[in-house]
């Protein structure tokens, strides 16, 4: 394939040739010449990685828009979430979530970590198949075809201590033999994928007591650790009065942080959590949408990236799938948070967009298991990257890092013209190959869902 110009891990070069082999980037040959036949893309970037998903939560995306009784936050939110996914059957997670990947990909995503929490049938009970729901996940991956990282997720408490869970959490719940059961089953699951990984997923540190923690570590030697820390300012009031410790500190005291960690959200930050997070080299995994949505908080995006911290972009509940959107909101939070513009650009790179960008592909990559020789468009990487459209108006007589800012900030997904993943095209003019079919299922899907249940009537 050849590229007019094309964003390398060095930077932006043109007059690229690029060889694909096995679904991997073989070779690049700078300042070539087009040859007769061969497919031309006019600007590519490689594929981002979305670093925290719950697919399932596509299905009640707006859903929640409307004002209780009381005033609403991401604790009555959550409320909800358990009436929806208290009628929805293995096969409705299938085909949302498959709705789900494709829209990930037709925005840019071309990998996903799927933090997966629904293991039980709806009264609580486990499947016959233990990996049920597992499996449902890895089949909605293979139809849409983006890579998938797999974090099962411990749930075993409703509140810290070891608090007795609600009936709401009853389709998540499991001690640590049986997650170490359903481990092994999710293992045995993803190595029929192609380039798939699995790490593990200790929900929070509400959900599972310090011993059943080191536990289920343990189970994943090398692989990824995710989990959602210090999202509410009620959360870091829980712990401290549990543990005398805000959640992101209580990590950093007792859980030896790395670079296998990811923190979901890691909203809620003190100066010195924010330099010890930094240093210890796990990522900050910002859902800046979700977020929003949820009316959580601004994460200190610019703080961490400022002290040399680690970042990657999520969708989390998926009330909104963009690459662009997700990047564009973690700028502008910041921006409204210090009434200043660019924020987040520092050092001799002065595109807000391409320090977004480059190291939300670079941490992203980090917290679903990619080595940085298999991160971005280099020899032996996967050949996942995304094509931009140089006639959408938001692009025109725009080169290099104006792309960029201008796809974040001016265009969104319609900038988009193509998405690869291993070498193969599964978006062209911005359109998924199977949008149409995934499409019928995920309607179907939500008939039986809210047709079954009182989700969508408004109290």
């Amino acid at each position: 394939m050849y590229f007019d110009s094309v964003l390398l891990p060095d930077g932006w070069a043109e007059r690229v040739r690029i060889t694909i082999h096995a679904g991997r980037f073989a070779a690049i040959e700078r300042d070539a010449t087009p040859r007769s036949g061969e497919e031309r893309v006019a600007a590519a970037v490689p594929g981002m990685p979305n670093v925290h998903s719950h697919a399932f939560q596509r299905g009640m995306a707006g859903f929640t828009e409307f004002r209780g009784p009381d005033a609403d936050n991401f604790w009555s939110w959550r409320t909800l979430m358990y009436r929806f996914v208290g009628r929805m059957g293995p096969e409705d997670l299938e085909a949302i979530s498959a709705q789900a990947f494709v829209e990930m990909l037709e925005s840019g995503f071309t990998r996903v970590g799927e933090f997966h929490y629904v293991h039980h049938d709806t009264s609580g009970r486990p499947y016959a198949n233990p990996a049920e729901t597992t499996e449902r996940v890895a089949a909605a991956a293979v139809q849409s075809g983006i890579a998938l990282t797999l974090l099962p997720v411990f749930y075993a408490h409703g509140g810290f201590g070891g608090a007795l869970p609600n009936e709401g959490q009853r389709r998540f719940l499991l001690d640590v033999a049986a997650f170490a059961r359903l481990f092994e089953e999710s293992h045995k699951v993803i190595s029929a994928l192609p380039d798939a990984r699995l790490g593990v997923a200790p929900h929070s540190l509400r959900a599972v007591t310090p011993e059943e923690l080191e536990q289920v570590i343990a189970l994943a030697p090398g692989g990824p650790i995710h989990i959602h820390a210090a999202e509410q300012t009620g959360e870091g009031e829980h712990c401290i009065a549990w543990s005398g410790a805000r959640p992101v500190e209580w990590l950093l005291d007792h859980a030896a942080l790395d670079e296998r960690w990811c923190l979901v959200h890691a909203t809620h930050l003190t100066d010195d959590e924010v330099r010890r997070l930094a240093a210890s080299g796990a990522v900050a995994g910002f859902c800046p949408v979700t977020e929003a949505n949820l009316g959580d908080g601004i994460a200190p995006a610019k703080p961490v990236i400022a002290a040399g911290g680690a970042f990657g972009i999520g969708t989390d509940s998926n009330v909104a799938i963009d690459v662009s959107g997700e990047l564009r909101q973690l700028e502008y939070s910041q921006r409204l948070r210090d009434r200043a513009r660019n924020v987040i650009t520092q050092g001799a790179v002065r595109s807000t967009g391409r320090v977004l960008f480059d190291g939300a592909v670079r941490g992203g990559a980090r917290s679903l298991g990619m080595a940085p020789a298999q991160t971005g468009i280099t020899p032996g990487a996967p050949a996942d990257f995304v094509s931009l459209d140089p006639a959408s108006p938001a692009l025109v007589e725009r080169r290099d890092d104006a792309l960029l800012d201008s796809w974040i900030f001016a265009g969104g997904t319609r900038c988009i013209d193509g998405v690869w993943r291993a070498g193969v095209k599964l978006v062209e003019r911005g359109r998924h190959r199977a949008r149409d079919e995934i499409a019928a299922r995920f309607r179907a899907a939500l008939a039986r869902v809210l047709n079954s249940s009182d989700a969508n009537r408004r109290r």
